[in-house]
């Protein structure tokens, strides 16, 4: 056997080579070698033949201490460096490849961007910590059968512009984005827009799953008790038989919660390089161009064909704005008064319906802010006024009859 130089040889290598040694001694046949070894018996032979030719070197890997052919020039690691730190130094490995490539004409692996910006203190991976164990739900079949539907309250615009949220409704079979805005909060009225602007382009989803924000749940004790007490948000749902369903953690909307982790890094990243530091643009963006370069990269295939979402009847078509609109009953006062919102409402003489003092009527606080008075499924002719609560009583009739069947 030829003499070699003084050679560092890991655990794995210095167990390899005492099994050939063994092989080759002939205390064990080829056979029992490769399993040992966990190589097939070629791959054994090969290797004999190396330590008898070689020693020990001829376990070491040819290619150890030889600079690799795949390796980024240097010149080529102090220009991504250096574009990494001017324009993309909060990004993260796998979106800083995406744009070097992309407005660069870089190409190189996310792993080998990550390797230089870990060299290069530009990136340092993050440590996870042990969660608690959650079984995984398998997704929907069809796209439509389920939409998750959340809010993001976020720094969006980062220093540019004030903290919004950020709605976006994700289809469960596909996990595509179908439907984002930016609105101010997450209340009544920004939704019922979301959601009727997105049943008008859709149609109706089976099923919408949601958390227990105030504006889509009655959490409190008596809503508890009393099952028919819903929010505006359930009572919308329930007029166009659209499934709620409602998540009892956070973790148990994983797939929108993870969705947003990555909007809120790459999403951000976007508008900042975009230029684009208010609501009206950002929606704009989002529709034309993020969500469908977003579903693209990040969209699979449903496990069936069939589109679940339901169109709107012309019933439902209709009655749209009366459905996503804010209602409250209030009671006909004795002289045909109704209050809402510190306002009063006089009814006048001519009305579709016969109405009676103390009747119970609904009021429609709609989108555009206008206000509608329903009695019986009709609706009611009004004036604004201001009451005088100084002015003398007079007497008024208990009862308006109907007299015409035109509202306002």
């Amino acid at each position: 056997m030829p003499q070699t130089d003084i050679i560092i040889m890991s655990k794995k290598e210095i167990n390899r080579y005492v099994i050939i040694r063994r092989l080759i001694r002939k205390e064990i046949n080829g056979t029992d070698a490769a399993k040992l070894l966990s190589l097939s018996v070629r791959q054994t032979k090969r290797l004999k033949a190396k330590v008898k030719k070689r020693g020990a070197v001829g376990i070491i890997h040819g290619n150890r201490g030889k600079e690799s052919p795949l390796q980024v020039p240097i010149e080529e690691q102090r220009n991504i460096v250096a574009l990494v730190q001017e324009k993309y130094y909060d990004f993260g490995p796998t979106l800083a490849a995406e744009k070097l490539l992309e407005n660069h004409g870089i190409k190189r692996d996310p792993k080998t961007i990550r390797q230089i910006m870990i060299e290069n203190n530009l990136w340092k991976p993050k440590v996870k910590k042990q969660e608690q164990h959650r079984f995984w739900r398998q997704r929907r079949s069809n796209f439509g059968e389920m939409e998750q539907f959340d809010g993001s309250y976020h720094d969006w615009f980062e220093d540019r512009a004030p903290k919004c949220c950020l709605l976006i409704a994700i289809d469960d079979a596909t996990g595509i984005i179908t439907a984002g805005k930016f609105v101010q909060d997450e209340g009544v009225f920004p939704v019922f827009d979301f959601w009727l602007n997105y049943l008008k382009k859709q149609g109706k989803p089976a099923s919408i799953y949601m958390d227990k924000f105030s504006t889509y749940k009655m959490s409190q004790k008596v809503a508890i008790e009393n099952h028919d007490l819903k929010t505006q948000f359930q009572r919308a749902l329930s007029e166009l038989q659209i499934n709620p369903i409602f998540a009892n953690s956070p973790q148990a909307k994983g797939r929108v919660e993870k969705v947003f982790k990555t909007l809120q890094d790459r999403l951000v990243k976007e508008l900042r390089l975009n230029g684009i530091s208010d609501i009206c643009l950002a929606n704009k963006y989002l529709e034309k161009t993020f969500f469908p370069k977003f579903n693209r990269q990040f969209g699979i295939e449903p496990r069936s064909k069939e589109n679940f979402h339901r169109s709107l009847t012309a019933k439902e078509l209709n009655e749209l704005e009366s459905i996503f609109s804010r209602q409250e009953t209030r009671t006909v006062q004795n002289d045909f008064t109704v209050s809402f919102n510190n306002q009063w409402y006089q009814l006048t003489e001519k009305q579709p319906v016969t109405i009676c003092k103390r009747d119970k009527l609904t009021v429609e606080w709609r989108l555009d802010n206008s206000i509608k008075l329903r009695l019986r499924g009709k609706y009611l002719n009004y004036m604004l006024i201001e009451k005088d609560y100084n002015r003398p009583k007079v007497k008024v009739p208990w009862v308006i009859p109907a007299t015409i069947s035109q509202t306002n």
